[in-house]
């Protein structure tokens, strides 16, 4: 029903009005360009020839009124400015059950849908005349739909009653130290105290909630009480495999990158392991010493004895300074752990950590032929050899390869040749031969070498072997405190590599992680699944010990899990059989490995070393075919800074462009000018294809597609003002305006990426708003948050909402926007006309 005139207005001027929209049977299009003319991008703009389009030579269009039929011209212009009043009241503020309608635009094909039974459903009885604005039928009941009588509790969702104001947790407990610790420790509570984890436990029947979170985070008590002794014997013959293969190579890490005592590099395997069998969350990984973090430690072990701290020959306290570093890599993850810094993996860029581990790999094949060739003894005579790049090393080996000694170079090149062979045949005969994978090829070639050597007495030609192994304290197992005041000269040099060894570490781990989810031990080990921070914490705590026992870095390596996985392990019980085989070792067979010859040991690492080059090729081809040439530069420049000059230099290089590169990338706003897809109500980037969009008159549609924060804000005005003077952040401020003034009267935002928001970019929004109204632009924001997220509680509390005017100019779409632009263009109009007429009267 219409309302009635308001006192003054000509009666015969509404009447023929309301008589010409009952005339109006079908419903207004969707678009209000009818209104506001659109553009091609490239088309002759009017401002820079002084002409005119063609719509624009049209007589001016006939005053409107809104109705409820939409807004309609009136035939008899209201001749006082109380009428003109009115009718602008209406259009602004219309009565509640009237909606307005645009005109201009002629049916176009998609209107054929409304004759489809889905459109020809009403939403209410009887006539519609509601023009575009008609409410929506009810939701239609499909096949997905569910009757009332399916319980509802197994959607899950969250629970209602703990939502705060800004959309996070209601109860301070549960916002500061999260649902395990709020509920485990505090008990969580009724109302508002209780999380939506505790609800969604109490829903479904889950009782005991603290030990459900024990379980989570020491997931020993989870796989433990789900193991079958069905499981064992693959265990145990993979926990059996890894010895053989990584018991010699720990010894070899140890004497020959870490430059400390070999029992120091089992006793990574002896606690490492049992700790991440109890804390970590992922089930066939095993944690062990690896190449790149052996080197690490030997490279500040070395800077030690250059700066005199402590002697070439030291072992006890080299071997201390090895356990500082250990220990404070493991202090920096596990401290990442408890902050939930579980992307931090994320931190160094592909291109680095591939340019790092490669140029890793060069340096252990240049530090390994050294004691190949039998060159070590040569190299001390020279000086300044075993501390110097690979450079001097490789120039060192190319003038004295005269001297290498013919039996030391035999048996270590050999040795290389055979595992290199043997690792490419099982590498073939892997997946015809599935039990190939149980052939402990490296094994066999370092109790062959010893057996020979013990034999034929090749260390009475001069053949260097490992010699006797034992603790330099006498007791087995030495505990030493790592963290002492007497220690702090080592912490200071060690602070930023064992960052990088943590850093490293981690990222390999979850690699190793990530690729073994979904295998066979998941389907073992029920509810483990791997999340990053439980990683952190898990490795943090298994280094700290390590650190107090002097081990080396001990961390998840992909190679190693895969033989695992691939050799019958399915649970960390692996883990705990191969440290019970590394005790037994230390204590009962370290006499064993007297005549193991050095250069085998060097060889084995070679063999590391090269599979660590070998990854490098498809990464280059990789970023060749994409044109890549910022990843491939990087690479080039670490590995070169790392092979010219020092380890330090290419870490210091890499990191230094990683952080820049995640600070560029996260301080630049990426706000986007947006055109609509012709024939559509669709609005796309006009960045990537300007010419296949319309530009809207009067309009300057922005999209910020990211939360804001202070980081990214910086520069948020001087991208908008680009757009604004050229319509893309793409050219260059020398420029002039090319874009006109008249086309940023109306700034649409489309915030729907706005996820969040904090203070800084709150009051740098706010002031860009200000801005604008101050220069009587209007401002509308579309795709906003509800009103119970803290994105919209931050525009209220900064004034944003009622700098734009009001929450009319916060609406669902762009669509609705653009069609807010009209009515008040028309509503500036009329008033003005208003304005005029009582002036003339």
């Amino acid at each position: 029903m219409s309302s009635p005139p308001r006192p003054g207005r000509p009666p015969s001027a509404l009447s023929r009005a309301r008589s010409t929209a009952s005339q109006r049977q079908q419903h207004m299009p969707a678009h209000p360009s009818g209104l506001r003319e659109s553009h091609e991008a490239g088309a002759p703009s009017s401002y820079n020839d002084g002409s005119r389009s063609e719509a624009s030579h049209s007589p001016r269009s006939p005053p409107l009124r809104v109705d409820d039929s939409g807004i309609v011209p009136l035939e008899e212009v209201p001749t006082t400015a109380e009428d003109r009043i009115g009718v602008i009241d209406d259009m602004i503020e219309p009565e509640p059950d009237a909606r307005t309608a645009l005109l201009g635009n002629q049916l176009d094909a998609r209107t054929s849908l409304l004759g489809t039974d889905y459109y020809r459903t009403h939403a209410h009885p009887g006539p519609c005349n509601h023009g575009t604005f008609s409410p929506r039928p009810g939701t239609r009941q499909t096949n997905r739909s569910y009757e009332a009588s399916i319980d509802s509790r197994h959607f899950g969702g969250r629970y209602p009653g703990g939502i705060g104001d800004e959309g996070g947790a209601s109860s301070n407990i549960h916002g500061v130290f999260g649902d395990a610790v709020a509920d485990g420790v505090f008990g969580g509570g009724p109302g508002k105290k209780m999380s939506t984890t505790q609800w969604l436990a109490k829903k479904h029947g889950v009782k005991n909630t603290r030990a459900m979170y024990l379980a989570y985070y020491i997931p020993f008590l989870n796989w433990i009480t789900q193991y079958k002794w069905s499981y064992l014997q693959g265990d145990i013959i993979a926990a059996l495999t890894m010895a053989s293969f990584y018991i010699p190579m720990s010894l070899s890490y140890a004497a020959n990158l870490g430059h400390i005592p070999p029992i120091n590099g089992l006793y990574s395997f002896v606690f490492n392991p049992l700790i991440y069998a109890f804390l970590g969350s992922s089930a066939q990984m095993v944690v062990g010493p690896e190449a790149a973090g052996s080197l690490l430690v030997g490279t500040v072990v070395r800077t030690s004895v250059d700066n005199g701290n402590t002697g070439d020959d030291d072992d006890t306290m080299n071997a201390r300074v090895a356990g500082v570093v250990t220990g404070m890599a493991g202090c920096f993850i596990f401290i990442a752990g408890l902050t939930r810094l579980g992307f931090l993996d994320s931190v160094l860029s592909r291109p680095f950590l591939r340019g790092f581990i490669s140029a890793i790999g060069f340096v252990i094949v240049v530090d390994q032929l050294i004691p190949e060739l039998g060159l070590s003894s040569r190299a001390s005579e020279v000086g300044g050899i075993s501390h110097g790049s690979s450079i001097t090393k490789i120039a060192f080996l190319i003038s004295n390869i005269s001297h290498s000694h013919k039996l030391t170079a035999a048996v270590s090149l050999g040795s290389f040749a055979i595992i290199m062979i043997l690792r490419e045949l099982k590498k073939r005969l892997q997946p015809r031969y599935p039990s190939v994978a149980y052939v402990p090829d490296r094994f066999l070639v370092v109790v062959l070498s010893a057996v020979f050597t013990w034999k034929f007495g090749w260390e009475k030609k001069g053949l260097p072997i490992l010699g006797e192994i034992k603790p330099a304290t006498g007791n087995p197992f030495p505990f030493h405190w790592p963290f002492q005041n007497s220690h702090m000269t080592h912490v200071r040099q060690a602070m930023s590599t064992s960052f990088l060894i943590g850093l490293l570490g981690f990222f390999e781990s979850s690699v190793a992680a990530k690729s073994l989810s979904g295998g066979t031990g998941q389907d073992a080990v029920q509810g483990m699944t791997p999340s990053a921070n439980r990683e952190l914490i898990a490795l943090g705590v298994a280094n700290m010990v390590g650190g107090c026992f002097m081990a080396l870095p001990a961390f998840g390596g992909y190679g190693r899990s895969k033989v695992n996985a691939a050799t019958g392990g399915k649970t960390p019980m692996s883990s705990l059989v191969l440290s019970l085989i590394s005790i037994i070792c230390v204590l009962f067979m370290l006499p064993y490995f007297y005549y193991l010859p050095k250069g085998v040991l060097s060889a084995m690492i070679s063999v590391v070393a090269y599979s660590l080059i070998e990854e490098a090729p498809p990464d280059i081809r990789f970023f060749l075919k994409i044109r890549g040439w910022s990843e491939l530069g990087l690479m080039f420049i670490i590995f070169t800074s790392t092979i010219f000059y020092s380890l330090p230099l290419g870490i210091a290089i890499g990191v230094g462009v990683s952080i820049i590169s995640v600070i560029r990338h996260s301080t630049r706003p990426r706000i986007q000018i947006l055109g609509r897809v012709p024939g559509t109500d669709k609005f796309e980037s006009a960045e990537d294809k300007p010419e296949a969009l319309e530009f809207v008159e009067g309009c300057l549609i922005v999209k910020i597609p990211e939360p804001l924060t202070f980081a990214n804000t910086g520069e948020l005005k001087t991208r908008l003002k680009r757009l604004e003077l050229y319509g893309t952040t793409a050219a260059h401020p020398a420029l002039p305006r090319v874009r006109h003034e008249d086309h940023n009267k109306n700034i649409i935002f489309d915030v729907h990426g706005v996820t969040s928001i904090d203070g800084s970019g709150t009051q740098v929004l706010a002031e860009i708003i200000d801005s604008y109204v101050e220069r009587e632009v209007r401002v509308f924001f579309c795709r906003v948050p509800s009103e119970r997220s803290q994105v919209y509680r931050s525009f209220e509390r900064a004034g944003i909402i009622e700098a734009c005017g009001g929450t009319r100019h916060f609406v669902a779409s762009v669509e609705k926007a653009l069609e807010m632009t009209d009515l008040e263009d028309i509503a500036e109009g009329l008033l003005d006309e208003g304005r005029e007429s009582g002036e003339q009267g």
